[in-house]
């Protein structure tokens, strides 16, 4: 199973993302998204298995989290992006409609990671964590909408970075506490 996911995710990535999306649509981060939120289900059925909820719902965390990582990344390499022919959203939307995209997808963000604990996933450790870091994710995107300065765009991409990495190190915290107490 998992041999074949992984199979599966490859040709998202390396062919139907790089080969096309990547030249051909803006949305080119949102739709070939999920190919790079996979892991998580990789590593779960890895050890299980099985194709089971939890692991969709981590999936669903990067897959929502994709987009406002790289676009704040594509505001601040805009030229890059756009002497590179490749249609980034700030390329072809411009940079107005991309914040407001990337406030929208953080406040989603925000509260798709509450979920591992709505569903019993993880507990008040990781409910109180995922709370702040996604406040402050929110707070970037904010920032980068209604008052952003030329490093707010690379600022919010590093945030981005730290916002994930920390999520998934409470996730673990949060279920190595729960065996302790």
């Amino acid at each position: 199973l998992t041999a074949w996911l992984t199979f599966a995710s490859l040709l998202g990535y390396a062919v139907v993302y790089t080969m096309y999306l990547k030249r051909a649509t803006p949305q080119n981060i949102v739709i070939a998204g999920i190919a790079g939120a996979m892991p998580p289900l990789l590593g779960w059925t890895a050890v299980t298995g099985e194709l089971h909820g939890n692991a969709w719902l981590l999936v669903m965390i990067i897959f929502i989290w994709t987009p406002p990582h790289f676009w704040a990344l594509a505001i601040h390499r805009k030229v890059d992006y756009a002497k590179a022919d490749i249609p980034m959203l700030p390329v072809t939307h411009g940079e107005e409609y991309t914040k407001t995209s990337i406030l929208l997808y953080t406040v989603l963000l925000s509260v798709v990671c509450l979920l591992p604990a709505l569903v019993g996933m993880s507990g008040t450790l990781y409910w109180i964590g995922s709370s702040l870091l996604s406040l402050g994710f929110v707070a970037y995107a904010w920032k980068l909408k209604y008052n952003p300065n030329e490093k707010t765009a690379i600022e919010t991409f590093k945030f981005s970075i730290y916002h994930l990495m920390v999520l998934f190190l409470l996730l673990l915290a949060d279920h190595y506490w729960s065996l302790l107490v």
